[in-house]
Order: C-alpha cells, then sequence, then structure tokens
C-alpha cells in the first residue's frame, strides 16, 4: 500500500435494520410482556396506599430527600438497605436461572433495550410500512415532502414515547400528581427537568437508532452468559441436518434438497439482523420471531414445523440418529438450575424473616468520646452518648429509655424530666443521653464497664436494646 492509499477503517459503518411482521406464538408473547411491563412502568407511580396522615401516600416511592423506600404496605430505612441488596441478589440469581435454562430470554422478552425497541419498530411501521416499504423510504436518496413528512412525524411519536419514559422515572422519586403540577407550572427542581431531558435524549436514541448496536456492543451480558449455559440449555438454533441443503426447488421423494426453502424469512424478521442458519452467535438475543417466521412457511409449503426451534445441544446427536430429543422438563430441571433455584429461595425465605421479625422500634447508641468521661464536682463519673431512637410508626410514640447493667449507674435525658421521651411518626430522632455512676461505685472506678440501653415503646410494650461501654476513671 502506497503512502497515497487511505487508511482501511477499523470500523463498519452500520446497516440500519428494518424487520419484517410476522405473528405467531412468540410474538404474541412479546406483545403482552411489552403490554405488561410498559403498563407497570407508567402506571406505578399512580397508585395510591393510604399509610396514615403524616406519612406519603404514594404506593412506590423512593423518597431520597427524607430517605426512605415505601412499596405498598413495607418502608425501608436507611440502616435497612440489606433488603435492597437482597432483592439485587435476588435478580442476578433470576438472571443466572433463566439464562442457564432457556438461554438470552431476558434480553429477548424483558429487557428494556428490547421493549422499548420494540414499541418504537410498532411506531415505525405504523408511520412508514412493513420492512419493503422502509427499505424503499430508506434507499431513497431525494428527500421530498413525503419522506420529510414521514420522518418527522416518526421522530415527533419517538420524542413523545422518550420524554413519557422520562417523565415516569422521575414520578418514582416524588409525588407524581404534585410533581406533574410543578412540571406543567414550571416550579419543579431542575433536577427533575435534567432527569426527564437526559432519558428523554437516551430513550430515543438508543429506542430509534442504535437499537441492535446497544445489545452487540453496550451490553456486556452477551460475552457473560456463556459462563451460565452449557449444552443442556434450551436455546434458539437451526435444525440444519434437517433444512440442508437449502434451497427453492420443489421437493420431490429424488430431491437432494432439504426442508429450507432459503426464502430469508427468519433473516427479515430478526430484530439484530442475523442469519440464525449460521449457528450460535453472540448478537442473538433469543427472541424466537424467526421460530414464528419459519414455522408459518412449513406450513405453507406443507412441512413439519420446527426446522427453526429452541433445542438443546445434546439434542443434536440424538436427532441426527433419528431420535426424539429429550423431555423440555429434563433440560430445565437440571443440577445448575436446580442449584440457582435453591439460592434464588434462600435469599428470598431469609428477607421474608428479616422483614416479619423487624421491630416497629429501634436504636442505635453513639457514645461521645471527647472526652470519654466527665468527672463533676460531687466527684459522679458521667458518660455522654448520642442515641438515635426510630419510630418506624404512623403516629408519635412515648419511649422509655432504661438500664440494665450495675444498679449504681443512672440514665439521664437531656433537656427532659424522667426518662420517657416522645418521638414524632416515622422519624429517627437524636437524643443526648447521660450514664452516670456515683464516685465509689465500681463502674466509677474501672476502666470500662459493659452496659445495655433499652428502649421500650410504652404503648405497644415494643422493646430494643444496644450494648456499649462505660468508661470510668480506671484506678
Amino acid at each position: 500500500m502506497s503512502d497515497s492509499d487511505p487508511a482501511p477503517s477499523l470500523y463498519a459503518a452500520r446497516e440500519p435494520i428494518f424487520p419484517r411482521r410476522v405473528s405467531g406464538p412468540f410474538r404474541n408473547l412479546k406483545w403482552i410482556i411489552l403490554a405488561v411491563t410498559l403498563g407497570i412502568y407508567y402506571v406505578t407511580p399512580w397508585f395510591r396506599w393510604d399509610r396514615g396522615p403524616s406519612l406519603p401516600d404514594q404506593a412506590v416511592l423512593l423518597d431520597l430527600a427524607n430517605r426512605r423506600f415505601y412499596f405498598l404496605w413495607i418502608e425501608i430505612w436507611p440502616h435497612e438497605f440489606y433488603f435492597v441488596a437482597g432483592l439485587l441478589i435476588m435478580a442476578g440469581l433470576g438472571l443466572f436461572l433463566f439464562t442457564s435454562a432457556l438461554g438470552r430470554v431476558w434480553c429477548g422478552y424483558a429487557c428494556p433495550q428490547t421493549v422499548w425497541t420494540d414499541l418504537f419498530i410498532l411506531v415505525e411501521r405504523w408511520i412508514e410500512g412493513d420492512r419493503n416499504a422502509r427499505l424503499r423510504l430508506h434507499r431513497q436518496e431525494k428527500l421530498d415532502f413525503r419522506k420529510a413528512r414521514l420522518r418527522v412525524t416518526k421522530w415527533a411519536v419517538w420524542l413523545l414515547i422518550g420524554l413519557a419514559t422520562g417523565g415516569a422515572w422521575v414520578f418514582y422519586f416524588a409525588d407524581a400528581p404534585t410533581l406533574t403540577r410543578d412540571l406543567v407550572t414550571g416550579n419543579a427542581h431542575p433536577v427533575a427537568y435534567t432527569t426527564i431531558l437526559i432519558l428523554t435524549g437516551t430513550t430515543f436514541l438508543f429506542g430509534g437508532f442504535a437499537r441492535e448496536q446497544i445489545c452487540i456492543y453496550a451490553c456486556p451480558w452477551p460475552r457473560i452468559q456463556a459462563a451460565m449455559m452449557d449444552e443442556d440449555t434450551l436455546v434458539v438454533g437451526y435444525r440444519e441436518w434437517r433444512g440442508e441443503p437449502r434451497g427453492k426447488g420443489k421437493r420431490t421423494a429424488d430431491s437432494e434438497l432439504g426442508d429450507c426453502i432459503d426464502c430469508m424469512a427468519c433473516v427479515n424478521v430478526c430484530p439484530v439482523g442475523i442469519d440464525i442458519r449460521d449457528g450460535q452467535q453472540l448478537e442473538c438475543i433469543t427472541c424466537a420471531l424467526c421460530i414464528d417466521a419459519c414455522d408459518d412457511m412449513m406450513e405453507k409449503i406443507g412441512k413439519p414445523r420446527g426446522l427453526i426451534d429452541y433445542m438443546a445441544l445434546s439434542d443434536e446427536t440424538r436427532e441426527r440418529a433419528g431420535q426424539s430429543p429429550k423431555n423440555v422438563w429434563k433440560h430445565i430441571l437440571r443440577p445448575r438450575t436446580i442449584m440457582y433455584t435453591a439460592m434464588w429461595s434462600l435469599v428470598g425465605f431469609a428477607l421474608l424473616f428479616a422483614l416479619f421479625i423487624r421491630s416497629d422500634i429501634d436504636l442505635t447508641v453513639a457514645p461521645v468520646r471527647n472526652p470519654t468521661f466527665v468527672t463533676l464536682s460531687d466527684g459522679t463519673i458521667r458518660n455522654t452518648y448520642d442515641v438515635r431512637l426510630r419510630n418506624k410508626h404512623g403516629e408519635d410514640r412515648p419511649f422509655e429509655l432504661s438500664l440494665a447493667g450495675d444498679p449504681a449507674m443512672v440514665i439521664e435525658i437531656e433537656g427532659v424530666e424522667g426518662n420517657i421521651v416522645n418521638v414524632t411518626a416515622d422519624t429517627a430522632q437524636l437524643t443526648r443521653v447521660y450514664i452516670v455512676a456515683p464516685k465509689d461505685s465500681g463502674p466509677a472506678a474501672a476502666d470500662a464497664t459493659q452496659v445495655r440501653i433499652w428502649v421500650e415503646d410504652r404503648e405497644s410494650g415494643e422493646r430494643a436494646y444496644k450494648d456499649t461501654a462505660f468508661n470510668g476513671r480506671g484506678n
């Protein structure tokens, strides 16, 4: 290559994909999942749940300002983040389980990128026509009025979908009706407008233009899934021993042609533009639309369905020998999937157990170490503690503080006569507490004495405690 020759490009330009419309059981399943998931996403913030006069009535709310997560009757506090961590672990184990059993079934049916891309393609097909019409429009170099009108209309609908997506997202973090009014009147926080703008733009770009590029290049899961799969994983595959040699000739008793007539229907419906007949590929999202397209064609030419189907690699040898494949449940119920199911269930039961045994009152104790103790004028030793009392009830409650330990020690509450504190509903109230020990007592003379601070809800009788240390003179 001479110095004047241009350097070859390291990247291939993206060729837009225009999937053809297809009907069948898998396409219908994808429509159902699309409707259900989008319905849940857009509608959930508008559901109400009565928690009492002092608490928000939105059924699902991530109240970052007050550091609360509300889900129906469940309220998660900051110190209970292990519930969120447990749910994330369950989500990961669930993804491993489904991948080991059915390949990238999450990617093909329920991934947000797939769902919104399906919705955008539906809009595109509705405005510009099916595959051939969209191809002609794409290849039309001249930008006439019709092409401009169709493009602008399509992009406008995409932007509205993106706007609804971003708007629905921010409603999970604030009261939906109130935030809607503030957004319309221009009184919402700039963060809300910024979030909506970002999500509108990313939804528009990812669902409208990037599409399969996100699945192929941006998403790490195609590269991880191989570790989750084995020869018994059910994936979309092509029975080449039945379909080859492919061709468009007439099938007769003496014909050597296989069942595949090379109609390209499986390729034309694929949302990532691959040919499943080339074998397993990283790009395949296991959406099974090629199965619907191929089954439809097999019925038209009078051939058995299943030339393209969900199958396992372990069945290939059996089918080539003329034997029937293993039962589907034998593929699904195997040691790996059973292990994932057991782990998923164990985490779930642990979270439910923790949820039902947790108390509606709680406390944390933080000793004030500067100084570690104070000697009063009469020789009494005093330690100071910051006690945070949590009242998870929907109304104010009286909390009584007491000590368990050396009977010589006494607890005192700053600014309160006696040892009862009124804690506001659904708050974590910080209280300054003193523990004092007479100068001649054992705790006053010791280096450190273990002590337990109890709190009791005077109305319900619920109790909680925390252990801490009392520091004495040490002589």
